[in-house]
């Protein structure tokens, strides 16, 4: 055993010197203490918390009577299944549309234009395509191309012929677009145009009226009547003259229709303007069909004499 352990040092020493030989000889790089290698996975930065995007910033659209001066009026009936178009004031053009089928029902409203892309695909329904798509809310509802059959189709959006919606997308810009939905039929650009001034009417809000005196109340002679200082025609409106009422009817579109009877029975009326006035009576909102040109008062007593009702206003 003793031998044993003395050759295994000898040959050990052998080695050892061997070794160091090499070394010196340049033919083995020196053993040197290493730090670990960190595993570049393990220390890479920790990842940091996903980061939501941001929520969509509700746009308001601007007021009716503004795009009416400057910029694009879109109004869409879904009653009468039609599209109307005003550039800056001016009748741009109408086509026919398919908005929401039942359950699926297109929202009435005022909207903006909240984003825009010609090429763009449903999220909601099977990546359907959505050509020309110009959105109204965020919840999925927008103008686009789409197959018309007639009749409300789609899954609440408006759908219009391709060359149309093309042309439509060409013509809106952001800030400067309203687009009015309405549950009422409508039968011509004049009736969208009236309809959609209406609306304007939240915007404004009705004057505080101070309270009338006690004696004033107990003689049963306060003011009942709030006038809404909007006028629904500002641009056709005649100034000086004689003004006179023809009916105060529960919606624009049904004094329009007023008007165009009167007009069919009394061709003289064809000269005058058309006033749709919204005013407050009592708790009942109503619109005041009115005309405004010399010589009112004869023709108002002309129309009384057959029956219609009319009386003068000033």
């Amino acid at each position: 055993m003793v031998n044993s352990s003395i050759t295994l040092i000898r040959i050990g020493g052998a080695v050892s010197a061997a070794l160091l030989l090499l070394v010196l000889a340049g033919q083995v790089a020196p053993l040197r203490q290493t730090q670990a290698v960190p595993n570049p996975v393990i220390a890479a930065t920790p990842t940091a918390a996903p980061v939501k995007p941001a929520a969509p910033q509700v746009t308001q659209p601007p007021p009716v009577s503004q795009v009416l001066q400057s910029g694009v009026l879109i109004v869409i009936s879904k009653a009468s299944q039609q599209m109307y178009v005003f550039k800056d004031g001016a009748p741009w053009g109408s086509s026919p549309v398919s908005t929401g089928k039942r359950g699926k029902a297109t929202p009435a409203g005022v909207f903006p234009i909240l984003q825009k892309r010609v090429f763009h695909r449903s999220n909601l329904y099977s990546n359907a395509p959505m050509p020309y798509m110009q959105r109204l809310t965020w919840t999925g509802i927008a103008i686009h191309a789409g197959h018309l059959p007639g009749y409300p189709a789609s899954h609440g959006c408006i759908r219009l012929p391709r060359a149309f919606a093309q042309s439509l997308y060409g013509l809106t810009k952001f800030g400067s677009t309203t687009v009015v939905v309405t549950n009422e039929a409508l039968a011509s650009a004049p009736a969208a145009r009236t309809l959609a001034l209406a609306s304007d009417v939240p915007r404004n809000p009705t004057p505080a009226v101070p309270a009338p005196a006690p004696e004033v109340r107990q003689a049963g002679l306060a003011p009942r009547i709030i006038p809404i200082p909007f006028d629904l025609f500002p641009l056709r409106r005649i100034e000086g003259g004689q003004t006179i009422q023809l009916t105060a009817a529960p919606s624009p579109v049904q004094a329009e229709a007023h008007w165009n009877r009167l007009v069919a029975n009394h061709p003289e009326l064809s000269g005058y303007p058309m006033t749709v006035i919204p005013a407050v009576v009592g708790a009942r909102r109503v619109y005041r069909l009115r005309t405004t040109a010399p010589g009112a008062h004869a023709l108002c007593a002309s129309l009384k004499r057959s029956g219609e009702a009319c009386f003068n206003v000033n």
